[in-house]
C-alpha cells in the first residue's frame, strides 16, 4: 500500500488518504475510501449533530 492523493467531493481539496488511514480503515471494515477532507467531514459531522439535536 501507499499514500494516496484524493480529492475532497464538497470543497476540491486534495488530501491525503495515508497508508494509515487506509489500514485502519480496513481493520473496521469499511468498504469506500474517504470522499471528503477532514475538515469538510467534521462540517458535515457537526451539521448532523446540530440537525439532529433540533428535531429532538
Amino acid at each position: 500500500m501507499q499514500d494516496k492523493t484524493i480529492v475532497c467531493k464538497d470543497c476540491g481539496k486534495e488530501f491525503i488518504f495515508s497508508v494509515r488511514d487506509q489500514e485502519f480503515y480496513k481493520e473496521q471494515g469499511f468498504q469506500n475510501e474517504p470522499v471528503r477532507c477532514k475538515e469538510c467531514r467534521a462540517k458535515k459531522k457537526a451539521e448532523r449533530n446540530n440537525f439532529r439535536q433540533q428535531n429532538n
